[in-house]
Formats: C-alpha cells, structure tokens, sequence
C-alpha cells in the first residue's frame, strides 16, 4: 500500500509537471521553491544507468569534492598509529585511534560521518565489516579512504566529499547541497556529479548510459531534469 502524503507534499505536487524534463537551473529553482521542511533540507539527486550491476565492471563506486560543499560539516575518524595519526590530527580528524577506536566502535558508537584508514590498519578495520559496511561507512580505497595521505583525505571530507555508488538497480543518489544554497552553486555541484558519474560509464555498457534522472529535497516531490541542459 503505498505511504499517504500530507497537505504540504501534496500542495508541492500539485506546482511540479510529472510529464516535463526540466532545465537543470529551472529544476534546482523550483526544488527550493516548493520545500516546505522547518529546517535546511538536503537536496539530493538520483540518477537511474543503464548499468549491469551483477558484473563488475559496471558497478560505479568513488567519491568527488563538490565545489560549494554539501553544507553539513563532517565528523570525520581515522585509523592510523604513529606519524599519520599526528597528519590526520594536525588536518582536522575529530578522532583518530588505532585498537581503541576499534573497540569504541565495537561497544556500538557510531557517532561520525566518514572512516578513514591508512592500508595497514585494514585488517583491525576489517573486524567491523558487519558493522560499517551496512551503513556505508567502511573505509575503501575506490573512494579515497584507505589511503597513506590521511592528511588529503580528511581534508577532502570536511571541503565537502561525496560518495557515490550504484545500488542493485543501478541507481546512484547523492546529496549535492542544502536548500538554503543560492541556485547557482546548487547547479555548479550537480553537474560536477553529472559530470563524474559521465566520466564514469563503464566501457562495456551499450546504447543510452543515463537513462533518467531528478532532483528532490528531503521531504519534496521529485523533479525530473532535462540531461541535455548539462
């Protein structure tokens, strides 16, 4: 049975033309327009490929910096022992730990935003797949965090990294800003993930690569954008 919206969601609704693609400016204007949340929403955009995702090489998985932020500042931890735990203290980590963090998060703290590990302490890391992985929180060097340069890596996730990654249907949803943005730099961060998830398009995929994509806040109504005005 599908989930009864409120007043507001349908009075939002009602000003979006399900049937139109929309200017990439035009939608971002109209998503601010119509958001009717009490605080600063996210904006986040969905892109559905054409993508195989049961083969490798078509599963998308990396992470860029967009160029005005996401707006939300990230707590950021690290694994690291000896002169890269003082790199990642000195670049801004909020926590940086070795076995202890292990166990912290082990006793269920989960109170941060990005993992970051230097290679050599993966195999400690490793023991809390269970628990990381599901929440899409473990380190991995596809996006940058499992790395030597834990200093680029922390500083790249408080200038506003994003990840992204195919889900089974070869969707790809990342938040790109906050509704309080000016249009122009909600713009400016969507088409550099246009762009990347562009650059991204697996060799072997054959005919129309994006297939659809849309932009929404968090409780507003979906606006499908126009791919040619990129």
């Amino acid at each position: 049975m599908a989930k009864k919206r409120g007043k507001k969601y349908q009075d939002a609704l009602k000003k979006v033309d399900s049937k139109k693609e929309y200017a990439v400016k035009d939608a971002v204007q109209l998503v601010k327009d119509i958001d009717f949340a009490n605080f600063d929403s996210t904006v986040e955009v969905a892109f559905n490929l054409n993508v195989d995702t049961k083969q490798a090489d078509q599963q998308l998985r990396g992470a860029v910096v967009l160029p005005n932020g996401t707006g939300k500042d990230q707590t950021v931890i690290v694994f690291a022992e000896g002169e890269n735990a003082k790199a990642a203290q000195d670049a801004g980590a909020d926590f940086v730990g070795s076995d202890d963090l292990v166990d912290k998060i082990q006793d269920g703290w989960l109170d941060f935003d990005v993992a970051i590990a230097t290679p050599n302490m993966m195999p400690k890391v490793g023991r809390l797949g269970r628990v990381l992985g599901p929440k899409g929180l473990m380190p991995n060097p596809k996006t940058g965090t499992v790395t030597m340069d834990v200093a680029k890596a922390v500083s790249d996730a408080k200038a506003g990294q994003v990840t992204y990654r195919t889900d089974r249907d070869g969707n790809v949803a990342v938040p790109f800003g906050k509704v309080s943005f000016d249009t122009d730099k909600l713009v400016e961060n969507l088409a550099t993930l246009e762009d990347i998830v562009a650059k991204a398009r697996p060799a072997s995929v054959r005919g129309t690569y994006i297939k659809h994509a849309s932009i929404s806040s968090t409780f507003g109504p979906s606006v499908t954008l126009d791919l040619t005005t990129f």
